[in-house]
């Protein structure tokens, strides 16, 4: 493996572990007002490493088949975020926006976990040493699947944060202003 390689893939491995840490975080309820920007934040740094796999050209892992892992338990996860977002949780999707204008659900706590599984299944491969094998899951999972969910997640959060940050009361904008500039 070229040292570019090996670099990609210890920055990949360290964007993984940033982000399984701050979705842990958020999930334990331990920052709920800061909740949805930390988590938008994480979720964009975790689209930065997919999209730089995906601008490579495809990885092909030294040994063609995957030693047997268990994957991490997902559900307290799923669930934080679940009852973090309650009310908030499922929005509308696409089935996939460029084939069909079909509209199905999404789950932001779903997609998180979604992201999390994959992120950690690669890590536990760079952990092992296998790097060629990581950063063949990270690429082909970001391309198959948790490149859309994190996509989805993302623009729904963003959303809510306009929404939170901008519909606002008019008068309490104006007194808010009104007190800023009359100090």
């Amino acid at each position: 493996m070229s040292d570019d390689l090996k670099m990609l893939a210890d920055e990949s491995a360290s964007e993984a572990r940033h982000y399984l840490a701050t979705v842990t975080e958020v999930a334990s309820g331990a920052v709920p007002d800061a909740a949805i920007p930390m988590t938008l934040l994480a979720l964009s740094q975790a689209l930065v490493m997919g999209t730089r796999l995906a601008a490579i050209q495809d990885i092909v892992p030294a040994e063609r088949f995957e030693a047997d892992t268990t994957d991490p338990e997902l559900d307290p996860l799923r669930t934080g975020f679940a009852n973090l977002f309650e009310g908030l949780d499922e929005y509308a999707d696409l089935v996939d926006p460029v084939t069909s204008t079909e509209l199905t659900t999404g789950s932001l706590s779903n997609d998180v976990a979604v992201v999390a599984g994959a992120l950690s299944h690669g890590l536990r491969h760079h952990d092992a040493g296998r790097m060629s094998e990581a950063l063949w899951w990270w690429q082909f999972s970001y391309l198959s699947d948790w490149g859309e969910r994190a996509a989805a997640a993302l623009r729904v959060l963003q959303s809510l944060l306009g929404h939170i940050r901008l519909d606002a009361d008019e008068e309490v904008i104006s007194e808010a202003e009104f007190d800023a500039l009359h100090p």
